[in-house]
Formats: structure tokens, C-alpha cells, sequence
């Protein structure tokens, strides 16, 4: 199975850059001064999905319309990625069909109808609404977006890296969000090969700890999942996700539930920024390792922003993670 390279990410940029404008990648001073390093924010909720998912969709949907005419797409999502196939399947004139599992995120859901898809929601969670999508592709003749197992929708996500890696001399860690190792995987390898020593650290809910595990057992897993976080779930491992994951991560940490809501009131708080509970994981993995962050350059990766109100509220009445007055 062939890896993701700079070559095939820079192509992919290529790819989507007509139809998405690089996103923000800001120095957070509140947060710089709370961890006594450098902390910069690459921001992904500035998307037209709100989501760095849509790198991946649009890529992988570009790359199969130039290898022959494709007469749909279809993909299963906890939303995000469906968001963004929906999207790009409208941009690219083609007709949609996103499934999601039966208890979905509402907010995700409303979007991918909003962008035209035709939505079906079925299964228990991601892994079952993915047989379910693969069979519908199969029996219609549609192109399947895999996410997780497909290089075009790792080499699209490999663009946030890249983005990075670009617009910073200096770069010790990057801290990214983990479901099934997608992002983490492409955002890897696009930064290693501008900036080898830099350590890429994935944070995964304490609740969804399919990748994690997998990654400190060496080898692929099943997990059981139960989080407020959609956008971070997986119970089985994706084979080239892990494979890559393996070849270019550092180390895999965990969030509990509790630690997500607070980074998501820290983000509003300090940065100024909404994000869902996965948009926070990558504050909350470094965080829980700062002090050997100290005098050091890191970039948090901000995956998305579509939360519901009630979590959004839980979050604003969570305590603190950064205290405002603590971080002077």
C-alpha cells in the first residue's frame, strides 16, 4: 500500500488551492506566555465546512474524476468528513450520499443536507455506517471516499502540514487531533520532510482509544468507544492510517471527556476561537505536557468547529483550563 509523499501532498495542494485559501496560522500570545514557549495555532474552523476534512474530500474526488468519469460519491463520516465529500461533490457537479451513524452529531448532519447530499443514517457508529456507505457505492456504482485507507484523502489532509511547515523556520512539536489517524498520518509526513526533528505527537479521547492503543501495542486494534467527542472516534483501525502512523508519529496521548470541554472554553477564552471537543484535543495533549515544552516553538492543530449548543454550553461552564489572570 503506498505511503503519502511531499511530492503527492504538494500535488494535492495544488489540487485544492483554486478552491480554498490557505488557513490562519497565528502565534497565540496568551497561551505562549501560560506555557513559557511558543505556541502557534493553525486554525482549521476557517474552512467552508469548518473542518480541515474538506482537504481530503476535495483532493481524493479530484484525483478520481482525472482518472475517469465517476457518477457520484459516497463516503461514512461521524460528520466532518462527510461535510466535506458533500461539499466537494457539489463544487465538482456530482450527486452525493453521506452516511452517518443513526445518533449523529445534528449540526453535522444539517450541514451535509444544507451542502445537497442525500443523508442516510445507519449503524451504531462510524465502522458500521462504513459498511454501509461501501455497500451503497458497490451497488450503485459510486465512488467510495475512505477515510483512513486512502492516500488521496491523506495526501489532502497532509496540506495542513505542509501549510506549517512552510510558514516556520523553527518547529519542535505539532500536537494533532486523532479519530482514525488521517490527519496525524498526512500532517506527518509534509512536516518531517521540511522539518525532520520535529516531534508529531496525536491526541486521541480517553474515551476512543483505538489508535492509541494501537500505536503503543505495535499493532492494530479494536476499541470500544464512548465520548462527548465525534470527531475523534474510530473502534477499528484503518490499515494505511496505522501504517503510516507507525512510520512517522512520535507518541499518542489521551484526553478525558472533562479535559476536552475545558480546552474548547480555553480556545474561546484565550484564543478567541470556537472549536468542537476534538478541535481541543491537541491543546490538551500539550498541555498535559508543559513543562518539557518550555523555550520550545509547537503547533497546535485546531481540526474543526462544529459543536452542538448543549455542548458548547457544558464546555462554557467547565472550569478553566488556562485562568486568563493565571496566564499573565
Amino acid at each position: 500500500m503506498s505511503h503519502p509523499t511531499l511530492k503527492g501532498i504538494e500535488k494535492a495542494l495544488a489540487n485544492i488551492r483554486p478552491h480554498m485559501p490557505e488557513t490562519p496560522f497565528v502565534r497565540s500570545e496568551i497561551f505562549s506566555r501560560a506555557f513559557g514557549a511558543d505556541i502557534w495555532l493553525k486554525n482549521e474552523t476557517t474552512t467552508p465546512i469548518a473542518s480541515f476534512k474538506l482537504r481530503g474530500g476535495l483532493n481524493a474526488l479530484i484525483e478520481a474524476k482525472r482518472r475517469g468519469n465517476i457518477k457520484g460519491a459516497t463516503t461514512s463520516s461521524t460528520g466532518n468528513h462527510g461535510q466535506g465529500v458533500a461539499y466537494a461533490a457539489r463544487l465538482l457537479g456530482m450527486p452525493s450520499d453521506i452516511f452517518l451513524p443513526a445518533k449523529a452529531n445534528p449540526v453535522k448532519a444539517a450541514m451535509i443536507e444544507a451542502f445537497g447530499a442525500t443523508l442516510h443514517k445507519i449503524g451504531r457508529d462510524i465502522d458500521e455506517a462504513k459498511d454501509a456507505s461501501r455497500a451503497f457505492a458497490q451497488k450503485n456504482g459510486v465512488f467510495f471516499v475512505d477515510d483512513g485507507d486512502d492516500l488521496d484523502v491523506m495526501e489532502g489532509a497532509g496540506t495542513v502540514g505542509l501549510e506549517i511547515a512552510r510558514s516556520i523556520e523553527k518547529l519542535d512539536a505539532v500536537y494533532v487531533p486523532v479519530g482514525a489517524a488521517n490527519l496525524l498520518s498526512g500532517v506527518a509526513s509534509a512536516v518531517k520532510a521540511v522539518h525532520p526533528k520535529t516531534k508529531m505527537i496525536g491526541v486521541q479521547a480517553k474515551g476512543a482509544t483505538t489508535m492509541h492503543d494501537s500505536f503503543h501495542a505495535k499493532k492494530m486494534v479494536e476499541r470500544p468507544v464512548d465520548t462527548i467527542a465525534d470527531g475523534l472516534t474510530q473502534r477499528v483501525a484503518p490499515q494505511l492510517a496505522f501504517e503510516v502512523m507507525m512510520k512517522t508519529a512520535d507518541d499518542m496521548l489521551l484526553a478525558p471527556d472533562a479535559d476536552l470541554l475545558r480546552g474548547v472554553r480555553a480556545m474561546a477564552e484565550c484564543a478567541h476561537v470556537l472549536v468542537e471537543p476534538a478541535g481541543s484535543a491537541a491543546l490538551c495533549g500539550a498541555w498535559s505536557q508543559r513543562a518539557a515544552l518550555k523555550g520550545k516553538t509547537v503547533a497546535l492543530i485546531l481540526s474543526g468547529a462544529n459543536l452542538t449548543t448543549e455542548l458548547l454550553q457544558k464546555a462554557l461552564a467547565s472550569e478553566p483550563m488556562i485562568p486568563l489572570d493565571g496566564a499573565k
